[in-house]
């Protein structure tokens, strides 16, 4: 199992890929993958058979994941950076390369 530089809650942008250039939020990670589910992006048509939660089944719009190296974090400032780790203290925190700001 790998670590991830990406968490859950992060805003992340899309660098690669067939949606390059937009942003989202981080909601699932998938650590054993390396894949992401990202809050609007890389939706998928799924087709669903009649349920007790959905009575008319259907077509139904979700996200599906997406690789992690086709991701990068933005800061607060909304630029894209890569995540660095070091220890304050006795904390390990992760910070941004870029802007040297602790995440």
């Amino acid at each position: 199992m790998t670590k991830l530089k990406i968490k859950t809650g992060d805003t992340v942008k899309v660098i690669a890929g067939d949606h390059k250039g937009s942003e989202g939020k981080v909601l699932e990670v998938f650590t054993d993958k390396n894949k992401v589910i990202v809050e609007g992006i890389n939706l998928v048509k799924k087709h669903s058979k009649p349920s007790a939660q959905n009575p008319q089944g259907g077509i139904v719009e979700k996200e599906a994941p997406i690789h992690v190296s086709n991701l990068s974090l933005l800061t607060s400032k909304g630029e894209t950076t890569r995540v660095g780790y070091r220890t304050e203290g006795d904390k390990k925190v992760r910070f941004s390369v870029k802007s040297n700001e602790v995440i």
